[in-house]
């Protein structure tokens, strides 16, 4: 289904901001054809390759009450009637389980397990870096925790995403970063491999298509690409090639598309990357050893600072922080569509930050803020129009919150404080993981 434009038709009236934020809001995402999705959560499998089952809740629609006029007892904003509680804290053992947890959390996901229970897994945004885990039992209790990817293999991992074959990709966020892959349930962290035909670059998030098996990955520069990998050997269902091409969006448009107001949607094209992985590679007898992968093809369009990034129906959504937007690009019609910036909805835009983002079956968007304000926040951009806030900080002055994830039965949200609460608590040094519980999903 080709992404239409409703803000372009507004226009053509020669109505340029007629209506409210809620009431634009939704025109956009009636436009895109987002109301009643009803995929599947990626990532509903554990792997083993059995299924504990997708949240299924009237297709998996949020419903969020307003917020609780007060804090709770961890500091936390949240919905009235909801719960929350602490799952692990830097520096601190897991309770019950010894296993120390790191500091800096950042990108999450969850995996179901065959007994009814799953694992969440958590990156570290530092030096060391790595993946820790979370393994719940079927009632959301922790029974274990333990390390999926070593510190000493990977650095700064920011962003990451799920594969259809149940497995975590987690971005190393630096120049010569790369994406490593790991598996949730391995407990010895030896199930591990480096994708270099990911290319080297400031990794963020990383989505696949699971019918084409082709990934689609974020920059995290402030003239960042936005690229694919095609594996050569797609092998639909199961595990691709690592070998392929490393390709960068070309916006094909004449249209600044970094204008405040420009919408699209904008016909795309895909330019190879020469040199994915360019220290020390010689094209032509020329060493691009000092060339980044992003300067490589100039014709392909730069985004300022790719983020949070997401597959479903045949949509790839990602996250652009400086300009705080996000985007959709159709895979099929070929074309990319802001669907969302503040700057739509001035003067005071409910969500004002962008970052990580997670999507519910029902269509739902979960953006998380990442600014310098104490009140960081998880806000939906519910599929029905309207913008509701999950959690917010209280006290967490310089954090970001990061990591959004939900249980497979829905009846928790988890995310992090990435540097705790405080006054600007430096990297490596703090960090706090929570999960909150409620009814999230439509009965």
């Amino acid at each position: 289904m080709p992404l239409h434009s409703p803000f372009r038709r507004l226009q053509a009236r020669g109505l340029r901001h007629p209506l409210s934020r809620r009431q634009l809001l939704r025109q956009g995402f009636l436009g895109l054809g987002l109301i009643g999705l009803g995929a599947t959560l990626r990532g509903c499998g554990n792997s083993s390759g059995s299924a504990a089952g997708p949240i299924t809740s009237a297709r998996g629609r949020l419903q969020i009450p307003p917020l609780a006029s007060a804090p709770d007892e961890n500091g936390l904003l949240i919905p009235q009637g909801f719960r929350s509680r602490v799952l692990a804290q830097a520096n601190q053992p897991v309770a019950g389980t010894g296993f120390v947890w790191h500091t800096d959390p950042d990108a999450g996901a969850v995996y179901p397990a065959a007994d009814g229970g799953w694992v969440y897994v958590s990156n570290r945004e530092f030096v060391p870096g790595g993946v820790n885990a979370l393994r719940f039992d079927a009632q959301g209790e922790i029974t274990s925790a333990y390390t999926v990817l070593p510190g000493a293999l990977s650095r700064i991992n920011c962003g990451g995403g799920v594969t259809p074959w149940n497995t975590w990709l987690s971005g190393e966020e630096y120049e010569l970063g790369l994406i490593w892959e790991c598996d949730p349930f391995d407990t010895t962290g030896t199930a591990v491999q480096s994708w270099r035909g990911c290319g080297t670059f400031a990794h963020e998030a990383v989505a696949i298509d699971p019918a084409s098996n082709i990934f689609y990955l974020t920059e995290d520069e402030s003239d960042g690409r936005f690229y694919r990998f095609v594996p050569t050997t797609p092998n639909i269902g199961g595990r691709p090639s690592t070998d392929g091409v490393l390709e960068a969006l070309q916006v094909m448009t004449a249209e600044d598309i970094n204008l405040e107001g420009a919408r699209g949607p904008w016909p795309v094209q895909w330019r190879p990357i020469p040199v994915p992985n360019p220290l020390g590679a010689v094209i032509e007898d020329i060493p691009l050893g000092q060339t980044p992968t992003r300067y490589q093809v100039p014709e392909t369009t730069a985004f300022r600072g790719g983020e949070g990034l997401w597959f479903q129906n045949g949509i790839v959504y990602f996250t652009t922080k400086s300009d705080r937007r996000v985007w959709a690009h159709d895979v099929a019609a070929g074309t990319l569509e802001v669907i969302y910036d503040d700057a739509f909805f001035q003067p005071e835009p409910v969500l004002d930050s962008v970052d990580n983002i997670v999507m519910t079956p029902g269509g739902d968007i979960v953006v998380v803020e990442d600014k310098s304000e104490a009140n960081q926040q998880a806000v939906a951009i519910l599929a029905d129009g309207r913008l509701a806030v999950l959690v917010q900080l209280v006290g967490h002055e310089g954090s970001e919150v990061t990591g959004p994830a939900f249980s497979p039965d829905g009846r928790f949200f988890y995310c992090s404080s990435q540097r705790g609460p405080g006054n600007g608590n430096s990297t490596g040094t703090a960090g706090i993981t929570y999960a909150i519980e409620g009814p999230w999903f439509r009965p």
